[in-house]
């Protein structure tokens, strides 16, 4: 199966320099020049995963990954020119699945595009698996969450990290475990990112998410699944 990228950026230069790169790598690409035109891709083409510089002219990529949001949990890799931790955590906040700081060597982008297709992607031949733990219940074939009746609305990283808590209800994950898991050979080493997703997740799956009866914090290790209900 070819996969579809969206790419965005206003600077064609480097717009047709991955085109042509991802195109190589066997993928189909779709090309958007600011936030809007990436919004008319994404409702037109739906790709597979979207990479978006942040800085652009017209809708810059903040305000094109809002609107995204609204409507599509597609893979966002946001790239962005300014190396400053509190642009970065904005943006794991609103959605983003990983970043690139420019400049960077396309093989690493390509690395970290792999790594999250391999795990927002259900592979058509596997059986049907659905876990289960504390009300939740993940349908791995469909890429479904569910607590109770209510369907949770995750990001492709967000799901595999319920997942893989769920998985193993009871173990400590470190924060390098769980930067390993979502980023696979893209590993990049910010521990920060880690706290941002726990914290976007609990958002979503607890009624207070500074009380967190499901996700338990291990003060000075990491993260972990309850065992049973409180």
């Amino acid at each position: 199966m070819t996969n579809k990228i969206l790419l965005v950026d206003d600077d064609e230069n480097l717009l047709a320099t991955l085109a042509d790169y991802f195109e190589n790598a066997g993928f189909l690409i779709e090309k958007a020049r600011n936030g809007k035109e990436a919004l008319q891709a994404n409702r037109d083409g739906s790709p597979e995963l979207i990479v978006m510089d942040m800085m652009m002219p017209i809708m810059d990529g903040f305000e094109a990954l809002q609107e995204i949001r609204k409507a599509s949990e597609v893979p966002v890799i946001m790239l962005t020119a300014k190396d400053e931790d509190l642009e970065k955590i904005k943006a794991l906040e609103m959605g983003v699945d990983d970043y690139l700081t420019k400049p960077f060597n396309p093989r690493e982008l390509l690395a970290r595009v792999r790594a999250i297709l391999r795990r927002s992607l259900s592979s058509e031949s596997a059986p049907p698996r659905v876990l289960r733990h504390r009300g939740f219940e993940i349908n791995l074939d469909n890429h479904e969450a569910f607590l109770g009746a209510n369907a949770l609305e995750l990001t492709p990283s967000e799901f595999d990290l319920l997942t893989m808590f769920i998985e193993r209800p009871g173990r400590l994950f470190t924060r390098m475990d769980i930067l390993e898991r979502l980023q696979g050979e893209a590993f990049a080493g910010y521990e920060r990112t880690v706290d941002v997703h726990i914290k976007n997740l609990r958002s979503k799956i607890e009624g207070d998410p500074k009380n967190s009866k499901h996700i338990e914090t291990v003060y000075g290790l990491g993260y972990r699944m309850a065992k049973d209900e409180s």
